[in-house]
């Protein structure tokens, strides 16, 4: 009696050569967007969106809603593939979950928080424009 083990070499054998496996496609071609010059800008405005929503939400000043469909339009104008968006998207909920961890109720600080973020996202919106767009 025939071993199994050659049993089955001797009949792979006889079934003759295998069929040539098909080459692999090439791969796609990445398309590769590069960061603006201005990447940390956008982050830090991102940041700071996310803790004005958190924090006029929670001083009920009923434009929290507004922070959120802003950084919405930001991500969703992005050419650049998902995981950047996904960076961008971090950045606002990073601002948000601080200031969540920290405030439970509207304070003074709070407010001259919401003034102080207020200021610096016009500052930085106005920067950005002047000099990447020549406004």
């Amino acid at each position: 009696m025939i071993p199994l083990a050659l049993a089955l070499v001797f009949g792979l054998a006889q079934a003759g050569p295998a069929a040539p496996k098909a080459p692999p496609a090439p791969p796609k071609p990445e398309v590769r967007i590069e960061a603006p010059p201005y990447e940390a800008d956008l982050l830090r405005l991102s940041e700071l969106m996310g803790a004005l929503a958190y924090l006029s939400d929670l001083c009920q000043d009923g434009d929290g809603a507004a922070f959120r469909e802003r950084i919405g339009q930001l991500i969703a104008s992005d050419p650049r593939p998902q995981e950047a968006k996904d960076v961008l998207a971090g950045a606002f909920n990073r601002g948000f979950e601080g200031y969540r961890l920290t405030y439970r109720v509207c304070t003074s600080n709070a407010r001259s928080t919401i003034s102080a973020y207020l200021d610096e996202t016009e500052r930085i919106a106005r920067e950005v424009a002047t000099k990447y767009r020549g406004g």
